[in-house]
Parts: structure tokens; C-alpha cells; sequence
């Protein structure tokens, strides 16, 4: 999936993904997307809340052996 920027949360814990990927999407224009890594397992249910809360599209998630990809389109 194409992406217009990058957030590398690996080796963060909770809440430290969630708090970087608010201030990249703060810089960044409607309808942009970014790109989130993350390795804390339970990133996948933070960033499920944070998307319903903020309006930020959760466009789709993977996971690779244990790290956690994440892509959010501005709203």
C-alpha cells in the first residue's frame, strides 16, 4: 500500500505508538496516509480505538512474525 509517511514505533510501549502516530497525522493533510510499526501486541487494539475516536480511517492492518504494520488515512 502506498503511504505518504512513516511512523516506527518498534520497541515502544503503550500509550508512546499511539501519541507519535497523533503527532505525525497532526502534520499531515486530509486524505494522506501513514504508516505505522509497531511491536507491542497490543497496539492492535489501541489503534482500533484510537481510528473510532479520532476519525482517522484504519485502512489495514498485518502482522509479521512481531512486529504489527498499520495504515491510517487522515481524516
Amino acid at each position: 500500500m502506498d503511504f505518504d509517511l512513516e511512523v516506527d514505533a518498534r520497541g515502544l510501549a503503550c500509550p508512546l505508538p499511539i501519541l507519535r502516530t497523533k503527532k505525525a497525522l497532526a502534520t499531515m493533510q486530509t486524505g494522506q496516509v501513514l504508516r505505522i510499526v509497531a511491536t507491542d501486541p497490543g497496539s492492535v487494539k489501541d489503534f482500533e480505538a484510537f481510528s473510532q475516536q479520532t476519525g482517522n480511517e484504519l485502512l489495514g492492518q498485518t502482522q509479521k512474525d512481531k512486529e504489527f504494520e498499520f495504515f491510517m488515512k487522515r481524516k
